[in-house]
């Protein structure tokens, strides 16, 4: 059985990524590419459900249940608010923009991840925290190193980001590879309007 790594997201719109950009880019001159292994603009998402290794053969059945939830949730808008790291600041290892809790969003992934289980899939047993993954910091550095990237997140002023309207969900396929992960759309379904 052929099996492909997939996951539920959400995409921002391009004015949105355009002002992380920016931020990015000052950020990026800060923490250089010897300690953070950056994640392209291009793939910076919400995951609200990461399915892993997913047979091909679930592919429509996941887009008909996408549809249904699609079909009760109106499109809402996101706000991102803060810069932060996982699993904490004292321990830098991934780097991440913070989005404020919504009620809408909270629905939106909670009902994801209930129905998917109607395939197999488990249910999260981690809360839900809405983020999106901006680099991760490589492993074996320095504790210098590690004190530049927490003195870098405590200091860092994010501009202006725009709310960023959610009107869609998206089933991506995710292939490793040295250079990265490269993600390609295998379907969009729209929330109700």
């Amino acid at each position: 059985m052929n099996q492909i790594r997939t996951f539920i997201a959400v995409d921002l719109p391009q004015p949105v990524l355009d002002t992380i950009e920016k931020d990015f880019f000052r950020l990026q001159k800060i923490l250089s590419k010897d300690l953070i292994r950056w994640v392209s603009i291009e793939n910076i998402h919400l995951t609200l459900k990461f399915l892993g290794n997913t047979p091909t053969t679930h592919i429509d059945f996941l887009k008909q249940i996408l549809l249904h939830v699609a079909d009760s949730h109106a499109a809402f808008d996101l706000q991102i608010q803060s810069i932060g790291s996982f699993p904490s600041l004292k321990l830098p290892r991934v780097i991440w923009l913070g989005i404020l809790t919504s009620a809408a969003l909270t629905s939106l992934q909670k009902e994801v991840d209930g129905a998917v289980t109607k395939l197999g899939y488990e249910k999260e047993a981690r809360a839900f925290s809405a983020h999106l993954t901006l680099g991760r910091v490589k492993q074996n550095i320095q504790s210098s190193d590690l004190q530049k990237i927490r003195s870098a997140l405590e200091t860092f002023q994010l501009g202006k980001i725009p709310l960023a309207k959610v009107d869609s969900l998206h089933l991506y396929q995710s292939d490793l590879h040295a250079n990265g992960s490269l993600y390609t759309k295998l379907f969009s379904v729209m929330l109700k309007r």
